[in-house]
């Protein structure tokens, strides 16, 4: 027999209920028998015994598998309930209307409302006040409207606790309890999380941040405990001191001496849990005193970190971060209402690729999964509906039998959806996006680690953030990689020149390199050559853009992570949109993208978090290859053009500079030439003359010499041709005399420069011309956030609703119109068939299996 012991009941003076199974039975206390083990049967009769054990109820006021025989209505005849509880026994002997309803399922997934059709069926039935939905994995608690049965799923309001035994007696008690909706567990819980870092800061006198690290760490090790679900659910203070107790019980009995303290044990067991994710050094301990520990953990004990929703666990984790580190660390935390804004404008999609390079505390990474997890759910949903549309067409005509049968497939069918969005299914959707979808990169080891934090306590999507320099490659992180980019970079910091690429960059470890090179393919090969090629050169040497500024350098760095045709919010100093220094960096941009959107927002949005600089948002489209072509083309057409009006002037300008008071060495040449045909003239005539003379020499005459008639030959040859040899003199004399004087020279470099600008602006103009577009530009006044950080109006949100069906008008970016639908085979394995732009896939690799 193997006995499951649960939540223990402080208060309780007796012997604690449990879950008894033994072969191949299950006991339920309810009934009274043993019935045949089923998972969901465990679920079942785990949470009757904390009903039992946490509540304080009696089996006396419960029931178990309760159908209704009435047939009110669509879906609620016959309508069954997995527990039933009244608020006392008499309630429950005198048929009066049940307090709290519970369906259980076995799935170790999310709750979705729609799953549990059969409880909240019967919960409207009996005009129940909650609805409780449980399974292995989290507990979700809803309340029902008093005045009007619910007709559907979304008359639900999901509420923090169920009332328990003396509760129930008090209709104060339960007022109270129906008003505690869940965000007011999410506000509580993030109190609780910062009365946890006064705690620290008393005791251990640690600063913020970490204070801050410390807490994470606890946390941490609540989560790795509540995740087992053995033994106590809730990692309380009681349970704690049960554990250490019987360890130093263990190791006094087996003479183990300077043992590690007891919490420290506990640490190393969540690093060794947590070792794939890169949360903790190896060598990492925690930082506190026991007796803060301990304290930390009776605070916290109220809350079950595995079966408290992500939107619970995520939010408030959030607003706890930025309470923390508002100040010195502010600038890694970007407004929620700028962070929901900018994910929205780009509207990613279920299978697209989404990075932030300098993801801070992940809050754009979170926003991207959770809206694309929501898009996923939705359709599950979506799904689900179909299937209840089909089998419910003629149910009320339907034997009771016949439509439990109905009931049950349902249920089956659900399961099998369900695990698309199982984050531990392999092959399911919600794991794919959150293992092969997001990736961010932080300089920061702190921030790294906490953007991952962040994004477990949000749900997942963390595996694929590293501490890096966002400005090189990294795992899955390379050029012309992503659909999207969100990201806000740091402002006014420069890269210098002396920061360079050491053998510390480089990535050596074989087994993780042949990982990736299956996973990512070849691609990743060529991206390990970024550091690899570079060792000893600085980093700003990889970019283009002669800038060291660190906003301008991840500009480029975002748009060479893009595919072509993908699309990047950023947040920038406005400087980078006005400031005359940085032409170049616009006219880079423009080169390479599409801008969609301008939007200036006040600097007050980022006062909160320490940033005096005023922000723009900017949200570009890398050119797909085709524009890529097109843009290409045109410039060099305008470039030609341009050219071609101001060759003439051009020439004549530089004819004129080349001029220094000397012969070029063409003119040289040239004179040189001239001489040499000079001269070629003069020796003809000397021989000539010479002829000449002999001739007129008298015979009986003194002999002339011969040298001597070849020099008065050359003499009267030399005058015959001084007006050429003057000729070619005054040629030189004119060449040197036509150089500019400095003046001159100054303007006429000046009129160059001139051109040359005036030929880039022109071939700006002429390409805007042919490659010409709409750039919306827009200016708010309040973007949702004040400069103390509360809440105020937000024009960002009807600015999205008037941008989106702009967009999708104009169509600023293609996206394929993506449908799922799923087969299900006899055996009960389920398929999952893709269409895209009505073209049907082949049946994918199943991801559920009735063998599993």
């Amino acid at each position: 027999m193997y006995i499951f012991d649960l939540c223990k009941n402080l208060h309780n003076t007796m012997e604690d209920l449990k879950v008894q199974i033994q072969g191949g039975k299950i006991y339920a206390p309810l009934k009274d028998k043993w019935l045949n083990y089923k998972p969901e049967e465990e679920v079942r009769q785990k949470y009757v015994c904390r009903l039992v054990n946490n509540y304080g109820y009696s089996l006396e006021q419960m029931a178990q598998e309760l159908t209704t025989t009435e047939r009110s209505g669509r879906g609620t005849g016959g309508a069954r309930a997995d527990i039933v509880v009244w608020a006392n026994p008499e309630d429950k002997a005198q048929h009066k209307r049940a307090l709290i309803v519970v369906e259980c399922k076995a799935a170790n997934i999310t709750i979705h409302k729609e799953d549990y059709f059969q409880g909240f069926n019967y919960a409207s039935w009996m005009h129940a006040k909650f609805l409780v939905t449980t399974n292995q994995k989290e507990t979700r608690i809803f309340r029902l409207k008093e005045e009007t049965i619910p007709q559907s799923y979304v008359d639900l309001d999901e509420i923090a606790e169920i009332p328990n035994a003396k509760q129930a007696t008090s209709d104060k008690e339960i007022a109270k309890l129906l008003t505690q909706t869940k965000s007011f567990s999410r506000d509580e819980f993030s109190r609780l999380l910062l009365k946890c870092h006064n705690i620290i800061r008393n005791n251990d006198k640690l600063s913020p941040e970490a204070a801050f690290d410390e807490i994470s760490k606890i946390l941490f090790i609540k989560i790795r405990y509540e995740r087992s679900n053995s033994e106590s659910q809730i990692f309380s203070a009681e349970r704690f001191s049960t554990l250490k107790k019987n360890r130093e019980d263990y190791n006094a009995e087996m003479g183990i001496k300077n043992a590690k303290p007891f919490y420290q044990h506990l640490f190393d067991l969540t690093k060794k849990e947590f070792a794939d994710d890169h949360l903790f050094e190896e060598n990492e301990k925690i930082e506190i005193r026991e007796n803060s520990f301990e304290q930390i953990v009776k605070e916290l004990e109220i809350y079950n970190l595995s079966t408290t929703s992500d939107d619970i666990k995520g939010i408030a984790f959030e607003q706890f971060l930025g309470r923390t580190f508002r100040g010195e660390l502010g600038q890694f935390f970007t407004p929620r209402t700028i962070v929901d804004f900018m994910v929205t404008i780009l509207d990613p999609q279920e299978g697209e690729y989404v990075c932030d390079p300098c993801c801070g505390s992940g809050g754009f990474l979170i926003k991207a999964f959770e809206y694309v997890r929501e898009q996923i759910e939705k359709d599950i949903e979506q799904q689900k509906s179909t299937i209840l549309k089909e089998n419910f067409n003629d149910y009320e005509n339907l034997s009771d039998e016949e439509r439990q049968k109905i009931d049950t497939q349902i249920s089956d069918s659900f399961m099998k959806l369900n695990e698309e969005l199982n984050i531990n299914n392999p092959q399911g959707r919600l794991k794919t996006l959150s293992f092969d979808c997001i990736y961010g990169t932080d300089a920061n080891p702190r921030m790294a680690r906490t953007a991952k934090m962040n994004m477990i306590m949000h749900g997942d999507g963390h595996g694929g953030v590293h501490h890096h320099d966002g400005l090189l490659n990294v795992n899955g992180i390379f050029e012309n990689r992503f659909d999207i980019i969100l990201t806000n970079p740091p402002f006014g910091a420069r890269v210098s020149e002396d920061l360079l690429i050491t053998e510390a960059d480089r990535f050596t470890d074989k087994v993780k390199i042949d990982n990736y090179i299956q996973r990512y393919g070849t691609a990743y090969e060529e991206a390990l050559k970024q550091v690899n090629d570079n060792i000893g050169k600085s980093i700003s040497s990889l970019y283009k853009i002669d800038c060291g500024l660190t906003e301008v350098l991840f500009i480029e760095r975002c748009l060479n992570l893009l595919k072509p045709g993908g699309r990047m919010g950023i947040v920038l100093p406005e400087g980078v949109l006005n400031n005359s220094n940085l032409q170049k960096v616009r006219d880079f941009v423009e080169s390479k993208a599409k801008i969609l959107l301008i939007v200036s927002i006040p600097q007050d949005v980022f006062m909160a978090s320490g940033a005096t600089v005023k922000p723009s948002l900017l949200f570009f489209k890398k050119f797909t290859e085709q524009e890529s072509i097109e843009y290409n083309k045109i410039k060099h057409q305008a470039t030609e053009t341009t050219d071609a009006k101001y060759a003439d002037e051009i020439a004549h300008i530089e004819e004129k500079l080349a001029k220094h008071g000397s012969l070029t060495k063409d003119e040289k040449a040239q004179v040189a030439k001239m001489r040499k045909e000079l001269n070629a003239k003069i020796s003809s005539k000397q021989k000539e003359l010479v002829q000449e003379l002999k001739k007129q020499s008298s015979p009986d005459g003194d002999m002339v010499s011969q040298s001597e008639l070849k020099k008065q030959a050359m003499l009267s040859a030399e005058v015959f041709f001084k007006e050429d040899n003057q000729k070619i003199e005054a040629f030189i004399s004119n060449i040197i005399a036509q150089a500019p004087s400095k003046q001159e020279r100054a303007l006429l470099e000046q009129r160059k420069k001139e051109i040359a600008n005036l030929k880039i602006q022109e071939i700006k103009t002429l390409v805007k011309q042919e490659f010409d577009y709409e750039i919306p530009i827009a200016e708010v006044q309040k973007a949702g956030i004040s400069t103390t950080g509360t809440a105020i109006e937000n024009e960002l949100i009807p600015l999205v609703e008037e941008f989106t069906p702009y967009r999708k008008q104009n169509h600023l970016w293609s996206k394929p119109i993506k449908e799922f639908r799923y087969n299900i085979a006899e055996n009960g394995d389920v398929f999952r068939v893709r269409m895209a732009d009505n073209m049907v896939a082949e049946p994918e690799t199943l991801f559920y299996s009735s063998k599993k």
